[in-house]
């Protein structure tokens, strides 16, 4: 499935109070890591169909990827109730997306 990247629609105290588990996908349409990434990263969130997932068009001077210290693109960051558990920074293998999935479904100690 394909996915569009969308300006920023949401506040970084909306992702604070998402709750379960939300994925931030930050990125672009025309970045050429964004793109070769969406080959490992789509097979992996398109079927867990228990988290919520947000493509976050990033840029200079953007609130919500600077919020959370992005500086490559792609980067995901996990959250279970808006906290951050994990994060993939340009991932290039399926199994480290997979690897994040796992450490968000986690129940906490």
């Amino acid at each position: 499935m394909s996915h569009a990247y969308l300006p920023e629609t949401i506040t970084r105290e909306q992702a604070d109070a998402f709750p379960g588990v939300t994925v931030l996908q930050f990125g672009t349409d025309w970045c050429g890591y964004c793109r070769a990434a969406q080959r490992v990263i789509d097979p992996v969130l398109d079927k867990a169909d228990d988290l919520r997932r947000v493509l976050v068009e990033d840029g200079k001077g953007r609130p919500l990827g600077r919020s959370y210290r992005v500086k490559l693109w792609p980067t995901l960051v996990f959250l279970n109730d808006g906290v951050e558990v994990a994060r993939v920074v340009r991932p290039w293998r399926e199994s480290d997306v997979e690897d994040a999935m796992n450490a968000v479904r986690e129940p906490s100690a």
